[in-house]
C-alpha cells in the first residue's frame, strides 16, 4: 500500500513522521475521512472547505492549497488502484516547539501532510435493514471548548465513549452537550423525525448571531441530507433537542462519511417509534446513496 505523505509517495512501511511532529506530541491536527467510490472521493471539495475553515479558525495555517490537497488524495487512490476505499487526509503544523517562538527570519514550520487510502469497512447489512441501538453519555460536547466542532486529531473522549457503546451492544454513543441538549454521536451526527419534520442539532457555524459556539461538526453527510431535504421540500428544523426529544422521535438516524445513514431502533433500552428502520429513514437513505453513485460516475 502507498502512502501520501509530505508531496511524494511512498511504500507505507516507510511512512514515518519526525518525533517532535505536534501532531504525535500534541494531538495538533485536524483530519478528515472521506467516502471514495468508483475511484472518486464523494464531495472531495466539501471536505477540504471544511478543512481549511478549521484551519483558519483554530490557527493551524492562514490558507490551504485546496487544489494541491485534492491531487494527493486522487494520487493516493491512484496510486493504490483502489474503487472504493475509505480515505484519511491528515494535517498537523509539524515539528515545531511549544514552549517558545520561532527565532528571527526562520522560515515557519512545514505542516506535515498525508493521506491514507484503505478498503472500506464492510458494514452488516442487518445494521441498515434492522437498525442499531445507541448509548446516552454523560454530557461532554461543550459550547466553550473552542476545538468543539471541528475534525481534530484530539479523538480519544469520542473514540473512549464509542467503545463503551460497543461493549453493551450499541452501534454508536450519542453526545449531549452541557445544557444536557443533544449534540451529536461521537463519530456522527444525529437527526430526528417528528410528525414528518427533520429535526438535527445546530451545528458550528449554524449559530444565531450572538449565540454560544455549537459544539458540533457541520458533517459533509448531513449536509447532503439537508439538501435533499429542501430538494423535496420537506420541514426541516435546526434547533435544540432533548432526551426527551430522542426517545419521542418517529425515527432517529445517524449520518457519517462511511455509513452514510443509518437507522436507529432503540435508544438503550427504549425502543425508537414502531422499532423498525422507518420509511422516511429508509428513502432518505436510498436517496444518498443514489446521489453518491451520480456524483461518483463516470
Amino acid at each position: 500500500m502507498k502512502v501520501y505523505l509530505q508531496g511524494r509517495l511512498v511504500e507505507h512501511e516507510s511512512a514515518s513522521i519526525p518525533f517532535d511532529d505536534a501532531g504525535f506530541q500534541h494531538a495538533m491536527g485536524l483530519f478528515e475521512t472521506m467516502n471514495a467510490v468508483s475511484g472518486k472521493v464523494f464531495r472531495l471539495q466539501e471536505h477540504l472547505v471544511r478543512l481549511e475553515k478549521s484551519a483558519k479558525e483554530l490557527g493551524l495555517a492562514r490558507e490551504l492549497d485546496k487544489g494541491k490537497l485534492a491531487d494527493a488524495v486522487r494520487q493516493t487512490l491512484a496510486a493504490n488502484g483502489m474503487d472504493r476505499a475509505r480515505v484519511r487526509l491528515t494535517i498537523t503544523p509539524g515539528s515545531m516547539s511549544m514552549l517558545k517562538p520561532p527565532a528571527p527570519n526562520q522560515p515557519p514550520p512545514v505542516p506535515t501532510v498525508m493521506v491514507v487510502a484503505q478498503p472500506p469497512t464492510e458494514y452488516d447489512p442487518a445494521y441498515f435493514e434492522k437498525g442499531v441501538t445507541v448509548l446516552v453519555t454523560p454530557p461532554m460536547a461543550s459550547p466553550f471548548d473552542p476545538m468543539s466542532g471541528h475534525k481534530t486529531l484530539n479523538y480519544w473522549q469520542r473514540l473512549r465513549t464509542l467503545r463503551q457503546a460497543a461493549s453493551v451492544g450499541a452501534g454508536e454513543a450519542i453526545w449531549l452537550n452541557l445544557t444536557n441538549h443533544l449534540a451529536s454521536g461521537a463519530v456522527s451526527n444525529v437527526f430526528l423525525i417528528k410528525d414528518g419534520t427533520l429535526l438535527t442539532p445546530i451545528a458550528h457555524g449554524e449559530e444565531e448571531s450572538g449565540a454560544l459556539h455549537a459544539p458540533v461538526l457541520p458533517g459533509v453527510t448531513r449536509a447532503a441530507v439537508l439538501a435533499i431535504a429542501q430538494a423535496k421540500r420537506w420541514a426541516v428544523r435546526r434547533q435544540m433537542l432533548s432526551v426527551e426529544d430522542l426517545l419521542g422521535a418517529d425515527e432517529v438516524f445517524l449520518t457519517n462519511s462511511m455509513w452514510l445513514v443509518l437507522p436507529v431502533t432503540k435508544v438503550e433500552r427504549e425502543v425508537v417509534g414502531d422499532g423498525t428502520a422507518g420509511a422516511l429513514t429508509r428513502e432518505i437513505r436510498q436517496a444518498v446513496l443514489d446521489l453518491v453513485a451520480d456524483e461518483t460516475a463516470g
